[in-house]
């Protein structure tokens, strides 16, 4: 027991600041990220809007249930269909949050690879679904108002609701406030719960494992067939999937086995392929999942070739920045997560309280 306590509080300390600049990178992002301007430069289909929209998915601070509506309003937005299904691939897959949180937890080798992974993934979802011939009739969407009105159909009467004046422009500042304050309750909100778990995990692989049991069937084909198959019902974000991804490593699975469960696990919940059916029909659904396990198995092969050839030792990799933030900041930071996290289980409970409430008062 003794021995879980140290590793599960080693790992907290060891996450803690690298997730808080990951989450305050994320707040800038959300803050600063220009949504139809995006929408714009991805509205050609082709390659080259398939890749741009890799990219500047690949650092968007979004979990797998965020990064839905995004997708859909940019379709609808006009966005083609394979950068459409490219940015659905490439925003889950990674992030700055995750990133940071790769570093901390996998070493550099892998934050490197990663990311490079999934751009790679989300461009092959991306030519998979540009090739289908019968694309699905794109619904635009109405613009409705409080009052019924929509940009189709202006209100005859001056001075009625459909022609109030639009809110104030918010400010530089005012934008910044609220991408922090998205950063620090809504996303950590929608991860906190798969990151403690993940950390769980982890610290009991490091107490329990023997990396030799593991490592004989942790890799190869089989093994990346296997956590493919297991990634489709997940329902998990990038972040909240590294200290899982740790824990397999901690275990003796081999480097290229987690890339192929930190791609799948994000981008092919089953949420993700009814949407992906939904806006791409079937044909596209099918052909979005086979390009991300097909392109997450390439990538995982690769990762243990490199790894093998270069004779990289993953877990020197791992635990060679341990202690780059001092001792009192790593307190520091995982106290505050702690906090935050406690806050949003309170407010969140009471809010479903008080919704209980008014639905027996109604």
């Amino acid at each position: 027991m003794q021995g879980f306590l140290n590793n599960l509080i080693q790992l907290t300390l060891e996450i803690a600041p690298w997730l808080i600049v990951g989450l305050v990178a994320s707040g800038l992002l959300q803050a600063l990220s220009p949504k139809r301007l995006i929408a714009r430069i991805l509205g050609k289909p082709g390659l080259g809007s398939i890749i741009r929209a890799a990219i500047v998915g690949a650092p968007l601070p979004l979990c797998s249930c965020s990064v839905i509506p995004l997708a859909v309003d940019l379709r609808r937005q006009g966005a083609s269909r394979g950068a459409t299904a490219s940015f659905l691939v490439s925003v889950p897959e990674t992030g700055v949050d995750s990133i940071a949180v790769t570093y901390a937890m996998l070493g550099p080798f892998m934050t490197i690879a990663r990311p490079i992974a999934a751009i790679f993934s989300a461009i092959c979802a991306g030519l998979g679904v540009e090739l289908i011939k019968d694309e699905p009739a794109v619904r635009e969407p109405a613009a409705p108002t409080s009052c019924g009105c929509s940009e189709s159909k202006p209100a005859a009467t001056p001075g009625s609701c459909c022609h109030a004046e639009a809110p104030p422009k918010p400010t530089v500042l005012s934008k910044l406030i609220e991408g922090q304050r998205y950063a620090f309750t809504t996303l950590f909100g929608d991860i906190a719960k798969w990151l403690a778990l993940g950390i769980l995990v982890a610290a009991v692989a490091l107490t329990l494992v023997d990396p030799g049991q593991i490592a004989q069937w942790g890799s190869g084909l089989p093994a990346m067939l296997a956590i493919t198959a297991i990634g489709i019902p997940l329902y998990v974000c990038a972040t909240a999937s590294t200290p899982i991804g740790a824990a397999m490593l901690y275990a003796g699975v081999s480097p290229g086995t987690v890339i192929v469960f930190l791609l799948v696990g994000p981008a092919t919940n089953i949420a993700t392929l009814g949407i992906a059916r939904n806006e791409f029909g079937t044909a596209g659904a099918i052909r979005y999942f086979i390009a991300v396990a097909g392109s997450a198995i390439a990538m995982g092969l690769l990762t243990d070739l490199l790894v093998k050839d270069l004779s990289i030792n993953i877990a020197d990799h791992v635990h060679e920045h341990a202690e780059f933030f001092p001792a009192w900041l790593a307190a520091t930071s995982a106290i505050v997560l702690v906090v935050i996290g406690l806050w949003k289980i309170g407010k969140d409970a009471m809010s479903r309280r008080n919704n209980k409430q008014s639905a027996c008062c109604h």
